[in-house]
């Protein structure tokens, strides 16, 4: 009976120690600290999203006198050199990057297939301009259909897959502008999906065209192994028989530049010349737009001149934050610890000379978490410096859930340790 007795004194005293601690903060600065990490994250992504006319203004000198350009870094998204960046032109063909970009986000979802038969309408097959001479009710595959985009910019072949892919090449436009929306495109407005017409309500920017280019290359880089085709032969089957035709890239960088993956030409009397040209070399991956330039040689040199411009200016870090992260201790939990894990990666693209080797990284994380915990909340963050001065951050997520304890969870915590 006197063992019984002590047991349950000993319960009770160990209950009411994990009641008390349940109803007392860990530390008032661990929720501030929680808080704090939570409205910088926040911040940075803010930041990012904005991109302000004194950004697009760079005093760089270069010999570009085509009214807008831009170069962009790939991986961090970064502008390095702009010129009328922001000022809104006609594109032309360029546009067929977002055409480019709904058809891969439609094979992706599974909405149409690479193998799949797309049919042409009288409708594509009226177009003008850059075309692959489809006639009405031939078929070809969308893999076919999406080399005369990208090789020969074919504007009967984009309205043939925006037709296939939305029923009319209207509700097309429709998504383009909606997807151009969700990237930011602030400044841009299409009304068809070739870029053939001459409306003055058909609209983009360079900056809004890297932003479009970048979201192609970083989510589907098999676009590269299409853009860098320098000939290719199709076939066209139709009631008149069977004929082969030849596509011709019309990005000629593709035999003049080293490095050169891509991307789109366009012209029309309206847009003059424009080009959205990116390259790769020693892992660093840049997007030239150049718009509205006088000839294909000026629109061709600019944009050659901006890509050894980057490349010899840029150098890219990179942590892809691997090791292991510490558990964080948790109050008023069921469970009482939980594991941490880092966002992402981190990238950092050094303009200015500094040795890479010199960046250094600190974790700071919460000491203990009061639950209830949601997956994907903050935990902390993984801070970077290069020469004292703080160049980014990235969060640190708990990695899973933990609901708060109740009276019976505290009982059983406390039975299972007197049981050791």
């Amino acid at each position: 009976m006197k063992m019984k007795g002590l047991l349950r004194k000993t319960l009770v005293i160990t209950l009411s120690m994990c009641l008390l601690s349940a109803s007392i903060p860990y530390k008032v600065t661990t929720n501030v600290q929680a808080s704090a990490l939570e409205t910088e994250a926040m911040q940075e992504e803010k930041a990012k999203e904005t991109i302000t006319d004194e950004i697009m203004n760079t005093d760089v000198e270069l010999d570009i006198k085509s009214p807008s350009a831009l170069l962009m870094e790939v991986t961090t998204g970064e502008v390095i050199y702009a010129k009328g960046a922001n000022d809104k032109r006609s594109p032309a063909s360029v546009t067929k990057i977002m055409t480019l970009l709904l058809i891969f986000d439609a094979l992706v979802a599974g909405q149409i297939n690479l193998t799949d038969e797309a049919i042409t309408t009288a409708h594509a097959k009226s177009m003008g301009g850059s075309q692959v001479f489809l006639e009405e009710g031939e078929k070809q595959s969308v893999e076919t259909l999406i080399k005369c985009i990208v090789i020969a910019s074919g504007n009967d072949a984009a309205v043939t897959l925006a037709e296939f892919i939305s029923g009319s090449e209207e509700e097309f436009v429709k998504a383009m502008n909606e997807r151009a929306a969700g990237l930011g495109m602030t400044n841009t407005n299409f009304e068809d999906s070739c870029g053939l017409t001459d409306s003055e309500n058909h609209y983009t920017t360079a900056y809004d065209i890297a932003l479009m280019s970048r979201e192609l290359m970083v989510n589907y880089p098999e676009i590269e192994q299409y853009a860098t085709i320098w000939m290719e032969d199709i076939t066209h089957t139709t009631r008149q028989g069977i004929s082969s035709f030849t596509l011709s890239n019309t990005n000629k960088l593709l035999k003049t530049y080293d490095g050169i993956t891509g991307l789109k030409t366009g012209y029309t009397s309206q847009a003059m010349f424009c080009i959205s040209a990116t390259a790769k070399r020693d892992g660093i991956q840049l997007i030239s737009v150049i718009m509205a330039a006088s000839d294909s040689k000026t629109r061709n040199k600019e944009a050659a001149t901006l890509l050894t411009y980057g490349f010899g200016k840029c150098s890219l870090y990179i942590d892809e934050n691997t090791e292991a992260l510490p558990d964080v201790a948790i109050s008023n939990g069921i469970e009482e610890q939980i594991p941490c894990a880092y966002e992402k990666e981190f990238y950092y693209l050094e303009l200015n000379g500094i040795p890479l080797t010199d960046i250094t990284k600190e974790i700071i994380m919460n000491e203990k978490a009061i639950a209830p915990i949601a997956e994907g909340d903050i935990a902390g963050r993984a801070v970077y410096s290069l020469a004292g001065e703080e160049i980014g951050s990235i969060n640190i997520l708990y990695r899973g859930s933990v609901q708060k304890a109740g009276y019976l969870d505290f009982l059983i915590r406390a039975i299972r340790k007197l049981c050791i």
